[in-house]
């Protein structure tokens, strides 16, 4: 465990790699984590990050946090979600429950989202942006980020910082830092990783980075994050 001040930064590894965010969706009160997944482990994650554990899956699949997005204020789930799941997620939570009727179904690589605000790829649709807005009760803009389309794949945020591709165009940083509400910070994961989300979890309690984040890597979380 790392402490910078008010929010600690803690290392962890998810079926032997660094890559939490892949599997793993969090708030403020929830971790959603594969059905399955070692119960040790999970106490573990739910500790560093101060919430409840709830064990799920979404299309059938662990990929949790590829798939799904969430925040404070809902969750939003591909159309390739089973009823059972969409049950579960509006019977175990306090959450606004939402399908996204889109053929892009791997709805945490295109949607980076807080509590304040989404920031979204041109990929997806007008309607697309609306439910997105309805559901995480966000403001929505639509935006490449250093070339990618993907948006949720190179941005993460809570809601006091975000980490962002190292490549990213300071125009847009501040573009997204209005939307957010939050300081980003240009950042890698996982020892040069440009795909932050893919190695972070971030709630407003603490951050989970991959087992290979590196020194200078966590400074730069340290600076995106510990405002």
């Amino acid at each position: 465990m790392i402490n910078f001040g008010k929010m600690d930064i803690f290392k962890f590894d998810v079926y032997r790699g660094p890559n939490l965010g892949v599997y793993i969706s969090v708030n403020d009160s929830i971790v959603m984590v594969p059905m399955g997944y070692a119960k040790s482990k999970a106490e573990k994650l739910a500790k560093y990050l101060d919430v409840d554990i709830l064990y799920t899956s979404i299309a059938n699949t662990r990929l949790i946090g590829i798939l799904s997005v969430m925040n404070n204020k809902g969750i939003l789930l591909p159309k390739t979600a089973y009823q059972n799941e969409y049950d579960l997620l509006k019977k175990e939570t306090n959450l606004e429950v939402g399908v996204l009727d889109s053929k892009f179904t791997a709805l945490g690589n295109v949607i980076c989202a807080n509590d304040k605000g989404a920031i979204v790829s041109p990929w997806l649709s007008k309607n697309d942006c609306q439910t997105i807005k309805d559901v995480l009760g966000v403001d929505v803009i639509q935006k490449r980020i250093a070339g990618f389309n993907q948006t949720g794949v190179v941005l993460i945020a809570n809601n006091t910082g975000a980490a962002i591709h190292p490549e990213a165009d300071e125009e847009d940083m501040k573009t997204f830092a209005n939307i957010l509400g939050v300081k980003i910070e240009q950042s890698s994961i996982n020892n040069g990783t440009p795909y932050v989300s893919s190695g972070i979890l971030a709630n407003n309690h603490a951050l989970v980075v991959g087992s290979l984040t590196t020194g200078p890597e966590i400074m730069m979380l340290t600076r995106a994050f510990l405002n």
